[in-house]
């Protein structure tokens, strides 16, 4: 369990730092472009197109490195209130409709992205293939997917080792057996 969220931890990083990369290569494409307007008359080819290209890698690829900071935006003061054993099969539930979520999107994404690849559908300006960002897109939704099997493990680990989720089923012999489990 443990490497398997130090995989999770290391790739969400991994993604972000690429990440971070293409959202520098948007500033360096903006800057140069409108240097090169001003001082040449040129402008770079595909500049409106690339910077969209870039900004939808930079947004896909941190989504999983925010996920893993619990970055996003939660209903927490409402949930805070609540026991703890209700809590924790609160988030499990959140963690499985997000991972059902967002591995629909993945899917449904990397299905478009081979639709565009067999119609061969380029960017209008600079004639860029499109398909492998959006194939991209759909590797940093798979990894959004990662942190919440990971969340969702978390969350079901300590259902099953919380010593008041037996109070819940009225039965002592499932904290026995979940901490059994467990080990």
């Amino acid at each position: 369990m443990k490497q398997f969220l130090g995989l999770v931890g290391r790739l969400s990083r991994d993604m972000d730092k690429i990440a971070g990369f293409c959202i520098f290569g948007v500033m360096l494409l903006v800057v140069s472009n409108v240097f090169l307007r001003a001082a040449f008359r040129k402008p770079v080819l595909g500049t409106y197109e690339l910077v969209g290209y870039l900004t939808a890698l930079g947004v896909s690829l941190s989504l999983a490195h925010c996920a893993l900071q619990k970055g996003h935006i939660a209903l927490e003061f409402i949930v805070d209130k609540l026991p703890d054993a209700i809590r924790t099969g609160a988030q499990a539930v959140t963690h499985s409709i997000v991972l059902v979520f967002w591995g629909l999107c993945a899917w449904n994404i990397a299905k478009y992205a081979q639709s565009m690849l067999a119609s061969g559908v380029v960017s209008p300006t600079a004639q860029i293939p499109i398909y492998p960002f959006i194939f991209i897109v759909g590797v940093g939704l798979s990894g959004l997917c990662l942190v919440s099997l990971a969340d969702l493990t978390e969350s079901v680990g300590k259902i099953l080792t919380n010593t008041t989720v037996p109070r819940l089923f009225g039965s002592p012999k499932i904290s026995e057996y979940a901490r059994k489990v467990a080990r």
